[in-house]
């Protein structure tokens, strides 16, 4: 099935899963984050190539990341209400850019979830 696949993304791929395979809660979370940043900007940059193709498929990476975070959010985590309305709000403002791209709204998307992403970092 591999061979089917461009070869590099299919390193991406045994890559990103030997990571998954390998780590805590605390670095999914982070894995989640890399995820959403580096998807976002690619959408962004295959938008402004007119690559449909591409920034579906960053789109849809994005989303699946951010449902992740969504799903994983413990309720009896004091920030758990804040996280799932902001997973909630990224996660609807990426999938309206699917229909009517947002480029605006998906650069503060991703700078927000940088900051998480840093924060989590800086308090690690």
């Amino acid at each position: 099935m591999l061979a089917l696949r461009d070869p590099a993304q299919a390193y991406r791929r045994v890559d990103f899963d030997a990571r998954v395979a390998s780590a805590d809660q605390r670095e999914l979370v982070k894995m989640c984050y890399e995820r959403v940043i580096s998807s976002l900007g690619s959408a962004m940059h295959a938008q402004s190539r007119d690559d449909n193709a591409r920034k579906s498929q960053a789109l849809t990476r994005a989303v699946s990341a951010l449902t992740a975070l969504q799903i994983g959010v413990a309720g009896d985590d004091p920030m758990a209400g804040a996280l799932v309305q902001f997973y909630t709000a990224a996660r609807r403002a990426v999938l309206d850019s699917v229909l009517y791209f947002d480029r605006a709204t998906l650069t503060q998307v991703r700078q927000d979830v940088l900051d998480i992403s840093n924060s989590l970092s800086d308090a690690a």
